[in-house]
């Protein structure tokens, strides 16, 4: 019968009170949080992956900036090419590497290189943004950035037929260096440096398997980045081909090569100039697109050359071959 506390399951709940307000807990839990991020502003989403992809390339043309110094930093994928602390961060200014956003940890202790760092910065109109030392741990990835860091925009590679084009209408015969299997960004670097110095008109890599225009690359060039042009191919052999078809004299060079570099014919014209690692040297399929396996004299108790070293001594024997 209603209110018979005696059948079977019935159980009586003692000390049971007036539950407590929530305290706005439930309202607060319903309220909106503001609108939906950007799709390349959420972790999970493939246009985030995606940037992060494009910004791991580093390097590329100085960013406007914008934003004030005591603005807060972007939430930005810390896939970036990065120059982390204090020296690096101030020699990579000094070598002219272009800065896409830079940033000073709140509160940080200043010394010497910090004050030479805003400095720098003021003298060269680079704005610091301002960031948490745990945001700034989150966008290096927890490298030891000692509360002061520089993100590199994306690198904007050109193409090798417009770098064939512009070195053709140059006023000077084209001379170009091609890299096959230079994994070293630091080799690249010093590589684009040489090119500079002796007036070349670029470098063209691979996609895969090579170096990338990274900080590394862009600070060892010694601010040459800016003024050489780096092609990149998805076929090396290809690009090869099309330059000998457009007159270019293509040399390789190898240990092994049947004339030394200075004797190579037609060094007056337009020259492409075939570099491998110091390793394994070059490919078989590119030493067949060459038109000269071409080598550098040394002693006999050295094995090799730095593949950096063995480009910097060709661009020399070509510039005073043309006088």
């Amino acid at each position: 019968m209603p209110g018979n506390s005696q059948r079977k399951g019935a159980v009586r709940k003692k000390g049971k009170t007036t539950p407590a307000g929530s305290g706005g807990r439930v309202r607060r839990g319903l309220e909106g949080k503001g609108p939906t991020p950007k799709a390349e502003d959420r972790p999970y989403h493939k246009s985030f992956k995606k940037r992060r992809g494009d910004d791991s390339s580093g390097g590329g043309r100085p960013s406007s900036g914008g934003r004030g110094k005591d603005k807060r930093p972007p939430k930005v994928a810390a896939g970036s090419d990065w120059v982390i602390g204090r020296n690096p961060v101030y020699e990579a200014l000094r070598a002219g590497l272009p800065v896409r956003r830079a940033y000073v940890a709140d509160g940080v202790e200043r010394d010497d290189r910090l004050r030479d760092i805003f400095q720098f910065a003021a003298e060269n109109g680079i704005v610091l943004l301002s960031a948490t030392r745990p945001e700034l741990d989150r966008l290096t990835g927890g490298g030891v950035h000692q509360g002061v860091a520089l993100q590199l925009p994306p690198y904007e590679y050109a193409d090798p037929a417009e770098l064939m084009g512009d070195a053709i209408r140059s006023d000077t015969p084209g001379l170009i260096v091609a890299l096959d299997g230079i994994t070293d960004p630091r080799n690249l670097g010093a590589i684009i440096r040489s090119v500079a110095a002796f007036g070349g008109h670029g470098v063209i890599i691979p996609e895969r398997r090579s170096a990338q225009m990274t900080a590394a690359a862009w600070k060892t060039s010694a601010g040459a980045a800016v003024r050489v042009p780096v092609a990149r191919c998805t076929n090396l052999n290809r690009v090869l081909q099309s330059y000998a078809k457009a007159g270019f004299t293509v040399i390789g060079l190898a240990g092994e090569g049947e004339t030394d570099i200075s004797e190579v014919p037609d060094l007056d014209g337009p020259v492409l100039i075939v570099v491998g690692s110091e390793d394994d040297g070059l490919a078989r399929l590119v030493r067949t697109n060459c038109d000269y396996l071409a080598r550098i004299p040394i002693n006999s108790e050295v094995e090799s050359l730095n593949a950096s070293v063995a480009a910097a001594i060709a661009l020399y024997e070509v510039t005073r071959f043309r006088g």
